[in-house]
């Protein structure tokens, strides 16, 4: 669990009691001050780090992207296949988070694609300093576009600006259509909403429509993209925007 982003035990403290009795109880720690002023420093300080980043992005032109989801909605699918269709077209690099192994980037890197991984341990999130560090050991070209696949989780990444363009939250059909209602935060939080396995909601008690109303009902400025990334469908109308909006980037 991760304390900094406020999902750690230390911060929010719930006992449930189940052979006494029945309640509920709450209890209120007397440094619970210290430590929301602890929260707010550290992410002050990521704002900071994070504006720097923007700013070397900006000068080298780059369109960066911070990919955020829950474990398992096809984040490495969508970028492998986005990466296949565009790494003719313009240089792609890669930062890949996770709290362990490797996995997620030994895909990428057999596409010949440069990418870093990020092990975030227990950490449920990556954080400015991170992508710091990442982009200068990949030190990516002018006019790149820079994909950062954050740690799978619905909550936490949406609170740290990691300098990127545009937050991109993406959502699978397998996961039901009220996501955006059980987690708003980061569907608030994010510029482009990509639906995807749109191919298995037939077999599921899924409606893509209702996931795309839910969504904008939480954010009516998303922009939506539907798509199977296994199958295709979609990937042409995702891959020609992130093509025109990277050359918004010169």
């Amino acid at each position: 669990m991760c304390g900094t982003c406020g999902c750690g035990e230390h911060h929010h403290h719930h006992d449930h009691t189940h052979e006494h009795s029945h309640g509920h109880e709450h209890h209120h720690h007397p440094d619970e001050g210290i430590v929301i002023n602890l929260e707010q420093d550290i992410l002050q300080r990521n704002n900071l780090l994070a504006e720097r980043n923007r700013g070397y992005f900006e000068a080298k032109n780059l369109f960066c992207l911070n990919l955020m989801s829950s474990p398992g909605s096809g984040k490495t699918t969508l970028l492998e296949e986005t990466i296949r269709r565009l790494k003719a077209k313009r240089p792609i690099y890669v930062i890949e988070g996770d709290q362990q192994t490797s996995n997620d980037a030994d895909r990428i890197a057999a596409l010949e694609i440069p990418v870093f991984q990020v092990n975030t341990g227990t950490g449920c999130h990556l954080e400015a300093d991170m992508v710091n560090h990442a982009v200068k050991h990949l030190n990516p070209k002018e006019g790149a576009i820079l994909f950062i696949e954050n740690v799978g989780n619905l909550v936490c990444p949406a609170m740290f600006d990691l300098g990127e363009s545009k937050k991109v939250v993406i959502v699978s059909t397998t996961e039901g259509d009220d996501k955006p209602l059980k987690y708003p935060h980061i569907f608030q939080e994010a510029d482009i909403c990509v639906i995807n396995k749109i191919d298995l909601a037939p077999y599921l008690n899924t409606k893509v429509e209702v996931l795309r109303e839910n969504a904008l009902k939480v954010n009516h400025h998303l922009q939506i993209f539907e798509v199977s990334a296994t199958k295709g469908d979609g990937m042409d109308a995702w891959c020609d925007w992130l093509q025109t909006e990277s050359a918004k980037c010169k």
